[in-house]
C-alpha cells in the first residue's frame, strides 16, 4: 500500500506562515508588557488646600479655589518684610500686585492681588473707615456711560452675593474724612489674581479677603505705594 503524498509547502506559503507566527508573538508581547506609567501630578500641600477650601459664611457657601491653578507666589503666606510702618498697617503694592499686612518681628502676611486701573489711581495713605460684609455695589457714572447696556440696569445698585464684583468683603478707604473710592475687596475670579483686570480696585480671593477683613479693625492705616516704591521692603 502506498502512503499518501502531501504536497510540499511552497516558498510563498512558508513566508506567509512565518510572518503570521511572528505577528502572533509580537501581539503576545504587547498584551503582556507592563503598561506605561502616567506622569505623576504634583500633590498640593494639604495646608494650602485647607486655606482655600469651601467656606460656609452665613447663608452663603464660598466655593473652594483650585489652588493647582494659582501661582505659588500668590498664595497667602508670611514673608520677611522691612518697613517703617508699624504692625497692623496694610501696604498695597499695586505694581508688584501684592498686598502686605505688616506683622511683628520684620514679617508680613502677603496676599496676591488683581489690580484694575482704579487700583493705580490713588497713591499715599488712607484709613479704613468702613468694612463691608457681602457688600452691595453701584457702578460709577463713568462705567454706566462707557457701557450703558451692561451697567445701566445696575444703576440702582446690585445686592451682595457671589455674583457681586466686590465679593465676600470690602474695605473702604477714606482720606481726611473723604471717600477715596478706593476699595480692597474679594473676587470669585481666581484667574485674575496677579494680573491686570478690567474693573474694581484691589481684589483678593474671597478666602483671602475674609482672612484680611478679620485681621484688621476699622481705622487701620493703608499705604498705597507708587511705581518708584514698588518692590521695596520684601527680603
Amino acid at each position: 500500500m502506498r502512503l499518501p503524498v502531501f504536497p510540499a509547502i511552497l516558498p510563498r506559503t512558508r513566508a506567509i506562515l512565518l510572518v503570521t507566527a511572528a505577528a502572533g508573538l509580537l501581539s503576545a508581547c504587547a498584551q503582556t508588557a507592563a503598561p506605561l506609567q502616567e506622569r505623576a501630578t504634583p500633590r498640593t500641600d494639604p495646608n494650602i488646600q485647607s486655606m482655600y477650601a469651601a467656606v460656609e459664611d452665613g447663608d452663603t457657601i464660598v466655593p473652594a479655589v483650585d489652588v493647582s491653578k494659582i501661582d505659588p507666589k500668590n498664595i497667602r503666606q508670611v514673608v520677611d518684610y522691612r518697613t517703617k510702618y508699624p504692625p497692623g498697617t496694610i501696604v498695597v503694592d499695586p505694581h508688584a500686585r501684592f498686598l502686605y499686612l505688616v506683622m511683628e518681628g520684620g514679617k508680613a502676611m502677603r496676599y496676591g492681588v488683581g489690580v484694575a486701573k482704579a487700583g493705580l489711581e490713588f497713591v499715599g495713605e488712607a484709613d479704613i473707615a468702613r468694612k463691608g460684609r457681602w457688600p452691595g455695589w453701584v457702578p460709577t457714572p463713568n462705567m454706566i456711560k462707557r457701557e450703558p447696556e451692561r451697567y445701566g440696569p445696575l444703576a440702582g445698585g446690585m445686592p451682595g452675593g457671589l455674583k457681586n464684583p466686590l465679593g465676600a468683603r470690602a474695605l473702604y478707604l477714606y482720606k481726611d474724612g473723604q471717600d477715596t473710592l478706593y476699595r480692597i475687596h474679594g473676587t470669585n475670579e481666581a484667574w485674575s489674581i496677579g494680573k491686570s483686570v478690567s474693573s474694581g480696585c484691589i481684589r483678593l480671593l474671597n478666602q483671602d479677603i475674609i482672612d484680611l477683613h478679620r485681621r484688621v479693625p476699622k481705622g487701620s492705616r493703608v499705604v498705597v505705594l507708587g511705581p518708584n516704591e514698588s518692590g521695596q521692603g520684601e527680603i
